[in-house]
């Protein structure tokens, strides 16, 4: 009589993704160990010299460097680059709730301006008697409007520390509010991506009237100093600089804990398959909530790093078209990927610099242009090109 034998089991080698031994990572998900974040991937790491290289090389070619000399970094260069960083910070976080969760918003350029706003009303309390009208208690607009006290709700933004603490909650506190009613409802798609447009178009109305408090149309400037250090100096420039590269280099590594993360492959699967997601037990709206507002607070960071640098924060910040430019950088770059949203950010805003210069008039039609050739063809981004370029590891065969 014969022995019944045992089926065969495929045991794959170790270090193998998707085996259940040490470096499985996915097996070790599947198995319920905790198999810790991949943080330092490959395009992490040339993400992270690239940043140290600008932080580091910038600062010195623009300080050290003699003027005379074609190694010389300009001022100019320096406030242009700075620009280009908050704006891929700006990208990461709209890569974050769009090529992560699926979440198409158009309402982005809110939650900048809110964080811009926020750390522009210290740099506007901090101007003093020094402004045009020489009132030490109430900004130059407030005076010529003939404001006569200054509104409860810029009471304490003399004090950085309360600037910075705004410069985070009042985004968190929109997107709390928004993605709560939206997400509990279950809007989404088209509806949710509508929606997001019309709160960021209400809002640039509001901030456009004058009897709001926030500068009218005008919106702030002549901002003379942060933190003491007077903002006309090139030292304070190169710092502001240093200071933007580093936070967006943390902000990285924050979405990329977030996205490597059980938290994160659970967003990717709200995106993939939400009915399935909710269905099997998962809270959707609670984690589509919880990136929205980290996202929300990423894009406020963002705009209170921009305001110092470029010298003024008006209601067009608040423009639906800002939020378009910046899904458009996320889709020319490669959604998904983190690197290629700081990629599609750092092209597309150079592309710009460029064409308003020397072809004011046609920038509008290249954008355009670009956008639909990169959907037809390039439907990833240049990630997705780049990925496709990069030679695969040979897979190693399962071992019966």
């Amino acid at each position: 009589m014969s022995v019944p034998q045992a089926a065969p089991q495929l045991v794959e080698p170790e270090g193998i993704p998707g085996s259940g031994r040490p470096g499985g990572g996915l097996g070790d998900a599947a198995q319920g160990r905790a198999s810790g974040p991949d943080l330092l991937d490959r395009p992490t790491r040339l993400v992270m010299l690239v940043l140290a290289a600008l932080a580091i090389g910038v600062p010195l070619l623009n300080l050290a460097v003699p003027a005379s000399s074609s190694l010389h970094v300009s001022a100019y260069t320096v406030g242009l680059l700075g620009k280009y960083a908050c704006y891929a910070l700006l990208a990461l976080a709209v890569d974050l709730v769009w090529g992560y969760c699926g979440i198409l918003t158009l309402g982005h350029a809110a939650f900048f301006a809110l964080g811009g706003y926020a750390l522009g009303m210290y740099l506007m309390r901090e101007i003093g008697a020094r402004g045009v009208y020489g009132n030490p208690l109430l900004p130059d607009f407030m005076v010529f409007l003939n404001w006569k006290t200054l509104p409860w709700y810029w009471l304490g933004f003399n004090h950085f520390a309360l600037a910075a603490v705004m410069v985070i909650v009042a985004p968190a506190a929109l997107a709390l509010v928004f993605g709560w009613l939206a997400f509990r409802s279950r809007v989404t798609g088209v509806y949710l991506s509508i929606i997001t447009q019309a709160l960021t178009y209400a809002l640039m109305l509001a901030f456009f009237r004058n009897e709001t408090g926030f500068g009218g149309n005008n919106g702030f400037t002549d901002f003379k100093d942060i933190l003491g250090f007077d903002l006309q100096a090139q030292a304070t420039h190169v710092a502001l600089f240093a200071v933007t590269i580093a936070v967006l280099a943390l902000g990285y590594l924050a979405c990329r804990w977030v996205v490597s993360s059980r938290t994160g492959r659970v967003i990717q699967a709200v995106r993939d398959a939400e009915s399935r997601t909710r269905f099997i037990g998962y809270r959707v709206e609670s984690y589509k909530l919880w990136v929205f507002v980290f996202s929300a607070i990423l894009a406020g960071i963002a705009g209170a790093l921009y305001v110092p640098q470029i010298g003024i924060i008006n209601p067009s910040e608040f423009s639906p078209v800002n939020s378009i430019e910046i899904v458009v950088w996320v889709a020319i770059g490669g959604r998904g990927t983190l690197y290629g949203a700081l990629a599609g950010a750092l092209l597309v805003n150079y592309a710009k610099t460029y064409f308003t210069e020397a072809l004011p008039e046609v920038w509008l039609y290249a954008l355009g242009a670009l956008f639909v050739l990169v959907t037809l063809f390039l439907p990833r981004g240049v990630a997705g090109l780049l990925r496709a370029r990069r030679p695969r590891r040979p897979r190693v065969p399962a071992v019966r």
